[in-house]
């Protein structure tokens, strides 16, 4: 999946700028531990992949942390 997450570019948060999804996708990792690929790398630039190929209990997890993620950044 390629969700557009073009509405949380251009935040602020902490000493973080987050302009692209490549900013985007490094902040997640480092704050909220979640990997994700930048839109990018498939010629998506205001969208990130969420690859699905993972156990249920995990995906919930990983979209547990996205949601806390995107939600502070919208703060």
């Amino acid at each position: 999946a390629l969700p557009d997450v073009s509405a949380f570019l251009g935040k602020r948060v902490d000493n973080h700028v987050i302009d692209t999804t490549d900013q985007l996708c490094d902040w997640l990792l480092e704050v909220h531990g979640l990997t994700l690929v930048p839109g990018t790398a498939f010629a998506a630039p205001s969208a990130i992949r969420l690859s699905f190929a993972a156990r249920e209990a995990d995906l919930e997890k990983a979209l547990a942390r996205l949601q806390a993620g995107l939600a502070q950044l919208a703060g």
